[in-house]
C-alpha cells in the first residue's frame, strides 16, 4: 500500500515540476525576445501590439504557476486526507445496500466538491486577468448563471450516464468494461448531434448567417469543396469574450458551420472564406474520423485499465476504499490519469499539428492563394495577443496547433 502512495506522490511531484520548468523556460524565451521582436514576429504584429502580447503571455504564465501549485495541493489533500473513503461511506449509507445510484452520486458529488476550490481562480482569471487585457465581456451574473447551468447539466445528464455505467458492472460481470466502452462511446457520438441542438443554445444564441455576399461566398465554397452543411450560424461569443473562433459541429446531414460574431467583425470575407476552408480541410482530409477513432481507442484502453485496477487489491485499498468497488476506481482513475497522460501530450499534439498543416494546405488550394489564410491568422494573432515566441518544449507540451511563424512558413511552400 505504501508503495502505491509513494508512486502517486512521485508522479504528482514530477508533473508539477515539469509544468513549472516548462513555464519558466517559456517566460525566459518570451523575455529574451521582448525588447526586439524577431523578424518573423515583427512582420505579424506592430511594436505596440507585440509589447502587449508579451505582457499578456507573462501574466497568464505567472497566474498559471499559482493555479498549478494550488491544484496539486488540492489533489494531495483529496487523495491523502481520508476524505474520499469517508465520503464514499457516507453516500453509501444513503441506501440500505451499496446501491448503484449512491455510487453514481458519490462520483458526482466528489467531482463537484473538488471543483469548488478552483472557482476563485476561475473568477480572477475572467474578471481580472482577461479584463485587464480587454478580453472579458462577461458579467458576474452571466458567469454565475453559466456555472449553475453547468452544474444542472452535470446531474441531469451525468447522473443517468453514471448510473447506467455502474449498473453494467453488475449485469455484465467481468466483461462490463467492454459494454461500458460501448455505452460511453455511443453517448459521445450522440452528443455530437445533440449538443449543438439542445445544450449549446442554453449558453449561447445561434442565429443563421444573414443573406448576402458573405453567406453566398461561404456556401459556394462548401459546394465546390464537397462540404454540404445544413446551415451556417453565428454564435454570440462576444457576450463572454473578445477571443474568436470558427468550427463545425455534428456529422453527416447534421453538420453545422458556426462562426463567432467576433470573427466576422475582425476578418474580411476573403479571410473568413479561408478560415472556413481550413475547417473544411479537416473534414475532407479525414481528420475527424481519425480523431474519433483515436479517442475510441484511448477510451477503450481507459476502461480496460479501470477494470484491472478495480480487481487489484493494492489499488483501492491503498487509498482506503473497499477492494472491487468500481465507483472509487473510476474516480481515482479520473484524478490520477492526468499524472501519466501529461507526458504523452507532445505525441497527441504532434498528430494535431500534422492535421493543422494539412488543413492549411487545403485552404490555400481551395481559395487559390495563401494570402487570405495568412491575413486571417495574423489578425487573429493580433486580436488574441498570441505568443509568437514560445519555447519549443513549452509549445510541444501545450500547443495543439503549430505556432503562427511555423504555419506561415508552411503556407509559403509550394
Amino acid at each position: 500500500m505504501g508503495l502505491v502512495l509513494g508512486i502517486t506522490v512521485a508522479l504528482m511531484v514530477l508533473r508539477l515540476g515539469g509544468e513549472l520548468l516548462l513555464s519558466a523556460l517559456n517566460r525566459a524565451e518570451v523575455r529574451r525576445n521582448a525588447t526586439v521582436a524577431p523578424p518573423a514576429a515583427a512582420a505579424i504584429m506592430d511594436a505596440e501590439t507585440y509589447t502587449k502580447s508579451v505582457a499578456y503571455t507573462l501574466a497568464k504564465s505567472r497566474f498559471g504557476v499559482v493555479t498549478e501549485v494550488f491544484d496539486t495541493l488540492v489533489l494531495a489533500v483529496v487523495l491523502f486526507s481520508g476524505v474520499l473513503p469517508w465520503l464514499f461511506a457516507y453516500t453509501s449509507s444513503w441506501s440500505e445496500a451499496v446501491a448503484v445510484w449512491s455510487q453514481a452520486a458519490f462520483i458526482l458529488v466528489t467531482g463537484v466538491l473538488i471543483s469548488v476550490p478552483s472557482l476563485p481562480f476561475e473568477w480572477w482569471e475572467q474578471f481580472r486577468l482577461e479584463e485587464k487585457f480587454g478580453f472579458n465581456k462577461s458579467t458576474a451574473a452571466l458567469w454565475v448563471t453559466d456555472k449553475l447551468k453547468g452544474l444542472a447539466l452535470l446531474f441531469v445528464i451525468g447522473f443517468p450516464l453514471l448510473w447506467a455505467l455502474l449498473a453494467l458492472v453488475k449485469w455484465a460481470g467481468n466483461a462490463w468494461w467492454l459494454w461500458g466502452f460501448v455505452l460511453v462511446f455511443g453517448f459521445q457520438l450522440l452528443m455530437l448531434v445533440l449538443y449543438p441542438k439542445l445544450i449549446l443554445p442554453l449558453f449561447n444564441k445561434l442565429t443563421p448567417l444573414p443573406e448576402g455576399d458573405l453567406r453566398t461566398r461561404l456556401l459556394s465554397l462548401g459546394e465546390r469543396t464537397g462540404f454540404r452543411a445544413s446551415t451556417i450560424e453565428v454564435i454570440d461569443g462576444s457576450k463572454r469574450s473578445g477571443h474568436s473562433n470558427a468550427y463545425f459541429t455534428g456529422f453527416g446531414r447534421f453538420r453545422r458551420i458556426v462562426l463567432f460574431d467576433t470573427l466576422i467583425a475582425q476578418l474580411t470575407p476573403e479571410e473568413l472564406e479561408a478560415v472556413l476552408a481550413h475547417e473544411i480541410g479537416h473534414y475532407r482530409r479525414g481528420h475527424i474520423p481519425k480523431m474519433i477513432a483515436l479517442s475510441a481507442a484511448m477510451l477503450l484502453g481507459g476502461f480496460g485499465v479501470i477494470a484491472w485496477l478495480a480487481r487489484s487489491p493494492w489499488f483501492n485499498g491503498a487509498f482506503g476504499f473497499p477492494v472491487n468497488a468500481v465507483a472509487p476506481s473510476f474516480l481515482l482513475f479520473g484524478l490520477l490519469s492526468g499524472l501519466v497522460s501529461f507526458w504523452f501530450s507532445p505525441l497527441t499534439n504532434l498528430l494535431s499539428r500534422k492535421h493543422e498543416y494539412e488543413a492549411d494546405a487545403f485552404a490555400r488550394s481551395a481559395v487559390g492563394s495563401a494570402t487570405p489564410m495568412v491575413g486571417a491568422l495574423r489578425k487573429l494573432a493580433q486580436k488574441n495577443l498570441s505568443n509568437l515566441t514560445p519555447h519549443p518544449w513549452f509549445s510541444a507540451f501545450y500547443y495543439s496547433h503549430p505556432t503562427l511563424v511555423e504555419r506561415e512558413a508552411a503556407l509559403a511552400k509550394n
